[in-house]
């Protein structure tokens, strides 16, 4: 059966930057094997598969593989996904205000809302979990030598590295400064299969920030939300932000030529994070067919 696909490139407001996503539509019909395969096929960092909504008074249902796994929720196909319904749907509702969207995913119900920032397409999705806490990080001379990395490199004012989730688990590891951040490189041989680090800095008024994950089949990945959204754990841990909305912008993949931006929203009441969000810019690069 022939079935129609999309590629966008999300977390940039431009073409050939920011993290490559396919997204393959009426995918009724395929089972866990076959998006399996056709994820390795297309080898990027996510390939979305569209199905009709279990519930139909939402938008749609995603399922959502690396190259190498399935994954219960990713930060950018969501996006991506976002901002090809509404591009594809409503392009006149969304070129004059905001669309809302609910999109299911194997982590449950994800709200979402698309927009045109500055005229180009934008979207952000209310996280479905919010960040916690899901083990013990390895030592830091450990992690250090993990990443070819001096132990002195690891942590900054009050960051230390933490294992958070909020739908995929992360260890997040903090760097001193920018340059340990582009310098890490992990080692194969000191790498456990299953590790998903995520290193960052502080940059300015936000961070710069990169994310290996070779057990899913990413040796690097150019910009990963659902990373974003576990490190909301780590600032609200370490830099205890006041009440109130609070907007992060962190900037992934300039090591890799595929700069990115996401912006991690917060919503801070009573000293804790009620709610938080992720968000961006997503591209429509090319469409065509595939037989499955």
């Amino acid at each position: 059966m022939r079935r129609r696909f999309h590629t966008l490139d999300v977390f940039t407001d431009r073409p050939l930057s920011g993290n490559p996503l396919a997204v393959v539509h009426d995918a009724q019909g395929l089972d866990a094997a076959r998006m399996q395969a056709v994820a390795r096929e297309f080898n990027l960092s996510e390939t979305v598969f569209l199905l009709e909504p279990r519930d139909p008074v939402n938008s749609a249902r995603i399922r959502i593989f690396t190259p190498a796994r399935e994954l219960p929720f990713a930060g950018h196909p969501t996006v991506g996904t976002a901002v090809l319904l509404a591009e594809l749907r409503a392009p006149e509702i969304v070129a004059r205000q905001d669309l809302a969207l609910v999109i299911e995913e194997e982590v449950g119900l994800v709200q979402c809302t698309a927009r045109r920032a500055r005229g180009r397409p934008y979207a952000e999705f209310l996280l479905p979990r919010l960040p916690e806490a899901c083990g013990t990080p390895m030592p830091d001379a450990d992690l250090a030598a993990s990443l070819s990395l001096d132990a002195a490199e690891i942590g900054f004012d009050r960051h230390r590295p933490l294992m958070l989730t909020a739908g995929v688990p992360f260890t997040t590891v903090p760097l001193a400064s920018p340059e340990a951040v582009d310098r890490a490189s992990p080692d194969a041989g000191r790498w456990p299969s299953d590790l998903r680090t995520y290193v960052y800095a502080r940059s300015g008024a936000g961070f710069h920030a990169r994310m290996f994950a070779a057990g899913l089949g990413i040796a690097e990945d150019p910009a990963t939300g659902s990373a974003a959204a576990a490190f909301a754990g780590a600032v609200m841990a370490f830099d205890a932000p006041p009440d109130g909305e609070h907007a992060i912008e962190i900037r992934q993949g300039v090591a890799m030529g595929r700069p990115s931006l996401i912006v991690l929203g917060l919503d801070v009441a009573g000293g804790a994070l009620v709610a938080a969000t992720i968000g961006g810019g997503a591209v429509i690069v090319s469409e065509g067919t595939i037989d499955l």
